[in-house]
């Protein structure tokens, strides 16, 4: 090994080092605003920088190219997420805000269930890290076309702008409830929850996809 490159190992060593220890700060600090979801809505603090930090489509968290294994520490990361006007995804905390990277949707929902009939259903979902939320006007559902696949990815508010990709077999158990409904004189396959009426796709389309 050259001395250029253990110069260079020495460097990588050290910021590794130093990402670490903040992380370990920022975990200090995470858990004492994170009991429950925190209030990040009306926290302001001075944003410093991005973290090496991501949220796979799968729901995966990545520390440094690493898989974070600790459920706990994945919900405490979890409950002080926000998702800025910017589009940007931060882990906010009182005194600190740091940018981190989202593949798709910070959450997925992994498990459904259906209460009621008709205006009076209510449809559940529980994400990967233990929310739990009830679609309706407060928490709307939405539907968007997958780019080049003609698949269907959808999505349920979970809190501020964050939201939770169903995984695929709750999509299945979602669009299972669907039904025809006039919606803006136009039949469109939907689901309903809450009295709220979530189009997936037009019932004429439906009914080409089927043929």
């Amino acid at each position: 090994m050259t001395i250029t490159q253990r110069d260079e190992q020495r460097e990588q060593s050290l910021t590794a080092a130093t990402e670490t220890r903040g992380l370990e700060a920022l975990i200090q600090r995470a858990t004492r605003a994170g009991k429950g979801a925190a209030p990040v809505e009306r926290w302001n603090p001075d944003f410093c920088g991005d973290l090496d930090m991501e949220i796979r489509a799968d729901g995966t968290w990545f520390y440094l190219g690493t898989p974070i294994g600790r459920m706990p520490l994945v919900q405490l990361f979890s409950s002080v997420l926000r998702k800025d006007a910017d589009g940007k995804t931060y882990l906010v905390t009182p005194v600190e805000k740091v940018g981190i990277r989202v593949e798709d949707a910070p959450f997925v929902a992994v498990e459904m269930n259906v209460s009621g009939e008709g205006d009076n259903q209510v449809i559940t979902f529980r994400t990967n890290v233990g929310d739990v939320v009830e679609a309706g006007p407060d928490r709307p559902l939405r539907f968007v076309d997958e780019d080049g696949t003609g698949g269907l990815k959808p999505y349920v508010l979970i809190r501020g702008r964050l939201e939770a990709l169903l995984a695929r077999p709750v999509m299945y158990e979602l669009v299972g409830h669907g039904e025809e409904i006039e919606v803006a004189g136009r039949t469109m396959f939907a689901v309903r929850s809450k009295g709220a009426v979530y189009a997936i796709m037009p019932a004429d389309r439906l009914q080409q996809l089927s043929a």
